[in-house]
């Protein structure tokens, strides 16, 4: 019988035959990705895949090539809801159909508390609205597609270190307007399939198991019937979480709801038949919506594909395009016309601009289906420009925190890029010897490899790995220094000679899930024109430590990654980029962080740029007055040297059309209209979280409560690098005729609109964002943000002279607070303040007007 039959099944008749231990198997999965089948009964298993910024897969070791996204971050910066449901539809569930998944994991919704937050790049932005909008764009198109979103990680999951234990303490009106308000718009407008539990506390109770988050807000307040399930491994009882509502525990991997330990609870009375039959209902009704909506996946073969590698690119380009801000452009620097402006010569420099930088690290990482660097996609719109320029290029001051990654730089015996990894099992499960003979041997074109669950199933419990490749030849004799890592034990052979012991003894490290060491490195004189053999021998099981002397079997999250790079002196490097500065006529300076700084597994420790990029800049800068600085990150980062360069883009991470994007924004093909989503503090110190970010004896205070963000800048009146919504044109808009209509009531809601004239002032065809903000009564008993986004619109490629009017919809979530003595929402009757303008800043809200609301009235739900 076909798997999508189910979709035609009576859920009521399936869970009335269900056994009390099928029904136990419902509510957990089965290995890392799938849900149980119950053949018996014709449910199928369905299988859920990694995101949210693309579709990676099951598979962290040789995954399928697949098309990555830009980070949510950069997504939100366009203010583009409409784009942001086409791309769940177009790109994201046709990918997770060429990937066999029916269940995408993400969004993810977080709130950028704090921009050190190790996922923030994962998250959409710093303000409840812009997040909620752009999160429910993303359900609704995906879900159009048949694939379900499981939307995570609900809620005060906004910081990483210690996240299986930290407890987030906040105020109930935080929880309500800011934290979990993202959420709740998402269920509002697109009802995701599935919620993800995130792994921490909120106020004392891990939200897998917290009947006021799970219960109280999401079933009966938002009257939600979604499928709630963990985080992987983000469960930590049986009968807490299920009588709270946790209806899927994930993974299958070492998991709590097992047969044994489910059925006690149940003859103890901890839990009951009923409670479990209702959670593996939920868990059913999932399986049906997947049936329905992609039944050509169930009825698949279950295999991973790529797909056309040219599909989806404009698309790609475009919304990764639409992501760039353009922060500061002093002296129409920019748009780069290379003869108009007498660009003969152009030097790009820095360490993101030749990196493989495409995203945040973690469970957003993925194998690119191909990728166009900065270096690439910007000497390649030159050239188009003006095929003359010239380009050179110098690293100038390396960005990354471990040595770069191999497969490029190393090759198998029959010349493919990569190496020969072969597998050992051992004399027994307990031995640490391996046998002579490999059980499996395999082509790795990868060098960074997390195993996860992907090694051999027939291998012993311990088992070796030895990777072998031949380094290119240099074209010069050089010092090269190699890093390795592991989650486990490793060490590496050139030429058969030891050079990194990481095996004997290690130091522990985030790498790997928080399961690797840190990066050893070692040095080997290279002759040019010679190839060296490369050898890495690794074992799964991890080697003492001073302070930790376990040496545990990586069963889950074993992994080795070696990295390389040839050694240089920094004031060489440097020095070699303010050169070829003081001999350009214009210089592009790529800089930022990567997938090492941000990263799922732990948080930033400063906002700073790594190591002597700062230096970098400044002194190019020096050296060329006519000077780009393109920063990459997902996230807040500082800027020193902002007023020192006239000519700023922030990029954040644009996924596989990085320098296609880039391209078309510097050179003017697009005119740039993407939308900071979040604020760029000056200093770490301004943050409104600073102090009371991290994980103390397990718990984190929320203290600055409802002023996150932008509020919090205008509330202290400090003010930021960059503000929330800050933008730049390589035209310029003017706003007029701001008008609101009276206030409607109906049904317990109230609706206006307002409007606004936007008009092209410039002289090329642009984009611009209009951003509504609201002020509530100064007549209210309680303290509220001085300014909150409660709406936005874009107009689109609006001809110079040209005007065009913009109306935009309120209704009661513009107008209400959260009142703790009473559990409701509550609008308060007075006088609001509605503003308009193109930033948060207070001289962009160049417009502004007022509504009344003649008597206040309560809500609840959505």
């Amino acid at each position: 019988m076909p798997a999508s039959d189910f979709a035609k099944a009576d859920l009521s008749e399936v869970v009335e035959q269900l056994t009390t231990d099928e029904a136990i198997l419902l509510t957990a999965g089965v290995g890392f990705w799938h849900t149980h089948a119950i053949a018996r009964l014709g449910i199928p298993a369905i299988k859920v895949s990694d995101g949210p910024n693309g579709i990676r897969g099951n598979h962290f070791f040789m995954s399928t090539p697949a098309k990555c996204l830009p980070s949510a971050t950069a997504m939100a910066a366009t203010f583009d809801t409409a784009l942001m449901e086409r791309v769940g539809l177009e790109l994201l569930a046709e990918e997770a159909k060429l990937k066999a998944a029916s269940v995408l994991l993400g969004p993810t919704c977080n709130t950028q508390r704090n921009p050190l937050g190790g996922r923030s790049f994962e998250s959409f932005s710093e303000d409840p609205h812009l997040a909620g909008m752009m999160a429910a764009a993303y359900c609704k198109g995906l879900q159009e597609g048949g694939i379900g979103a499981c939307i995570k990680h609900f809620c005060g999951n906004d910081k990483e270190n210690d996240r299986f234990g930290y407890d987030s303490i906040m105020s109930e009106r935080a929880l309500r307007e800011i934290y979990a308000m993202p959420f709740m718009l998402a269920e509002k407008y697109a009802k995701p399939w599935c919620f993800m539990t995130a792994y921490n506390r909120v106020n004392g109770t891990h939200v897998s198991e917290n009947p006021h988050i799970l219960q109280d807000i999401l079933r009966k307040e938002w009257g939600s019937d979604t499928t709630t399930m963990s985080d992987w491994f983000g469960i930590y009882s049986i009968d807490h979480s299920i009588n709270a509502g946790l209806d899927l525990e994930m993974p299958g991997t070492n998991k709590w709801r097992t047969l044994d330990l489910m059925n006690r609870s149940i003859q103890s009375r901890k839990i009951t038949k009923r409670t479990v039959k209702e959670r593996a209902r939920k868990v059913l009704q999932l399986v049906q919506r997947c049936a329905k909506g992609a039944p050509e996946i169930l009825d698949g073969e279950g295999i991973e594909r790529t797909g056309d590698l040219q599909a989806g690119r404009d698309i790609m380009t475009r919304l990764a395009s639409q992501a760039i801000v353009l922060l500061k452009n002093e002296g129409g620097v920019l748009p780069l016309k290379p003869k108009e402006q007498g660009l003969k010569k152009v030097a790009i420099v820095g360490g993101n601009a030749k990196a493989v930088v495409l995203s945040g690290g973690g469970s957003a990482a993925l194998k690119p289906s191909y990728f166009i660097s900065p270096h690439e996609g910007i000497a390649s719109a030159l050239g188009k420009i003006d095929p003359n320029v010239e380009i050179t290029y110098s690293e100038g001051a390396r960005a990354y925190m471990q040595m770069p990654t191999l497969e490029n730089e190393l090759l198998t015996e029959d010349g493919k890029p990569g190496w020969t990894g072969l597998f050992y099992s051992h004399e027994n499960d307990d031995s640490m010897v391996p046998l002579d003979k490999p059980l499996k041997t395999v082509y790795i074109d990868e060098t960074r490899i997390f195993l996860s669950t992907d090694y051999p199933k027939e291998l012993t419990k311990r088992f070796t790995l030895r990777l072998r490749g031949q380094l290119k030849p240099r074209e010069h004799d050089c010092e090269y220094e190699f890093g390795l890592l592991s989650a486990g034990r490793a060490r590496l052979f050139v030429d058969d000679k030891l050079v990194i012991d990481n095996w004997t003894k290690q130091r522990r490290g985030d790498a790997f899930f928080n399961s690797g060491s840190q990066e050893e490195r070692g040095i080997v004189s290279l002759k040019a024109g010679v190839s060296y053999s490369v050898h890495v021998e690794y074992c799964n099981v991890r080697a003492p430590a001073d302070i930790d002397p376990d040496e545990a079997v990586m069963d889950s999250n074993g992994g080795v990654r070696l990295g390389g790079a040839e050694v240089q002196h920094p004031d060489d490097l440097m020095a070699s980029a303010v050169k070829l500065a003081q001999e350009a006529d214009a210089v592009i300076a790529v800089v930022g962080l990567n997938a090492d700084w941000e990263t799922e597994g732990y948080d930033r420790t400063t906002l700073d740029l790594p190591g002597r990029t700062d230096e970098l800049v400044r002194k190019v800068a020096a050296a060329n007055k006519r000077t780009i600085v393109v920063t990459e990150s997902g996230s807040s980062i500082t800027m020193p040297w902002a007023d020192e360069v006239p000519a700023i883009v922030h990029a954040w991470y644009l996924g596989n059309s990085t320098g296609d994007a880039l391209g078309e924004v510097l050179t003017g093909k697009v005119n740039p209209s993407g939308r900071l989503s979040l604020s760029f503090p000056k200093r770490l110190e301004d943050v409104p979280s600073h102090g009371h970010f991290h994980s103390e004896h397990g718990q984190v205070r929320y203290a600055e409560d409802l002023f996150v963000g932008y509020k919090w800048y205008h509330h202290r009146k400090i003010e930021p690098q960059w503000h929330f919504g800050h933008g730049l044109s390589y035209t310029t808009f003017e706003f007029s005729d701001l008008s609101l209509s009276k206030p409607a009531f109906s049904n317990g809601d109230v609706s206006l609109t307002a409007s606004v004239k936007v008009t092209n002032t410039g002289s090329v065809i642009g984009t611009d964002v209009v951003q509504l903000y609201v002020s509530y009564p100064t007549t209210s008993k309680l303290t509220h943000p001085p300014l909150m986004l409660k709406a936005f619109a874009k107009v689109f490629d609006l001809a110079p002279g040209k005007s065009e009017v913009v109306k935009v919809a309120l209704d009661k979530y513009a107008v209400s607070y959260w009142e703790d003595r009473i559990s409701r929402w509550v609008v308060d009757d007075g006088e609001y303040v509605v503003r308009v303008g193109r930033s948060s800043a207070p001289e962009a809200l160049s417009l502004s007007a007022t509504f009344n609301i003649e008597k206040r009235f309560e809500w609840n739900g959505l």
